[in-house]
């Protein structure tokens, strides 16, 4: 079992930059991580993976604005979100899987990011 804990959100300007981070309650070696995030109203949608080797995917939507890395030695998952636009409200998860799962099995309780003049 692991556990996921998001810090980070808040409240930034359009245009502005938050990094996100998760941090994972065990060793995220063998482990495919993934953002996804959920605006009101909307279903949650996918915002940026990287795999247990280090590849990674990101939506249309915030390709060439978000980034992804992790960090093996803390276990951690960032998210570094710059350019930021209002239609990127929404509150954004963290989530874990094996590698030959074909879905998440592990999620964050989520952190809330708003942006807004």
């Amino acid at each position: 079992q692991v556990q996921l804990v998001e810090s980070g959100g808040g409240l930034v300007q359009p245009g502005g930059s938050l990094r996100l981070s998760c941090a994972a309650s065990g060793t995220i070696f063998r482990l495919d991580m993934g953002w996804y995030r959920q605006a009101p109203g909307k279903q949650r949608e996918l915002v940026a993976v990287i795999s247990s080797g280090l590849s990674t995917n990101y939506a249309d939507s915030v390709k060439g604005r978000f980034t992804i890395s992790r960090n093996g030695a803390t276990n951690t998952v960032y998210l570094q979100m710059d350019s930021l636009k209002p239609e990127d409200t929404a509150v954004y998860y963290c989530a874990a899987k094996v590698s030959s799962s074909t879905g998440y099995n592990f999620w964050g309780q989520g952190t809330q990011v708003t942006v807004s003049s």
